[in-house]
């Protein structure tokens, strides 16, 4: 019975046809990728490939000139109230935190609630305390981003974005401003997420997190997809050879 709920259930995401230029630079080319609610899909690539251009598709921080994207079964369009009605569905991690300076952690994670979704502020904080436990940094709620590691800030980040309650996570290159002793504890957090079955789409070169968390690895190069596959797939047996090439030049 669960594997036919599966096949029959829309995709959380599906992006068909999808086409962005900048100027006269063809970023993303006929782009065509379903993924399935609580799929974990890592896309990675090479600088420019346009891995985070896609991602950022998914919830209209970038626009885009051809196709369709829809999410939770909505079609993204460019009406305002479509938008924001997508993305309280969506959460969405970047690479550099983007934590309010002059707020605590705990109102970082209760501002978007209380003034968006209008939860009174007391559960609001009652559920940020929640995340901020789930992500271990529960006792940093009164403090300033200023006062917490790139770490602890990118977890933060993360509890915030939990807080809405998304059913699809987006993670833009989450640990490449981190220094490398801070990197592992991001990724537990995510690995936790994941394990709890959220739909994830992660744009990384963290391969060990790909392999351990993925269901399917997304190869992007120049503006296209490549490659995809299962972890095993992917690393194992690559097909493509600007893939074996990258494969090569990241994981020696």
């Amino acid at each position: 019975m669960s594997d036919q709920n599966q096949v029959t259930a829309a995709p959380a995401v599906s992006i068909h046809g999808v086409n962005k230029w900048y100027a006269a630079y063809h970023a993303l080319k006929d782009i065509h990728l379903d993924i399935a609610q609580g799929e974990r899909v890592v896309v990675c690539g090479p600088s420019g490939s346009g891995k985070s251009t896609m991602i950022r598709c998914i919830n209209r921080l970038e626009t885009y000139q051809e196709g369709s994207i829809r999410v939770c079964d909505m079609e993204l369009t460019d009406d305002p109230s479509n938008i924001r009605s997508i993305r309280r569905r969506v959460g969405m991690v970047f690479q550099q935190f983007n934590l309010f300076p002059h707020l605590s952690i705990l109102d970082n994670c209760t501002v978007a609630p209380v003034g968006t979704l209008k939860v009174p502020r007391r559960q609001a904080e009652e559920k940020a305390m929640h995340f901020l436990k789930s992500v271990h940094i529960p006792d940093h709620a009164h403090k300033y981003p200023h006062q917490l590691s790139g770490g602890q800030q990118q977890r933060a980040a993360i509890a915030r974005a939990l807080c809405m309650d998304p059913e699809i996570m987006l993670f833009d290159e989450p640990t490449s401003a981190l220094d490398p002793e801070m990197i592992s504890e991001v990724l537990d957090t995510m690995i936790e997420l994941a394990e709890n079955g959220m739909t994830m789409v992660c744009v990384t070169h963290e391969m060990n997190f790909a392999r351990q968390v993925a269901n399917r690895v997304i190869f992007m190069d120049e503006g296209l997809i490549k490659e995809e596959g299962t972890p095993q797939q992917f690393f194992d047996s690559p097909r493509h050879p600007r893939l074996r090439n990258f494969l090569n030049q990241i994981l020696h």
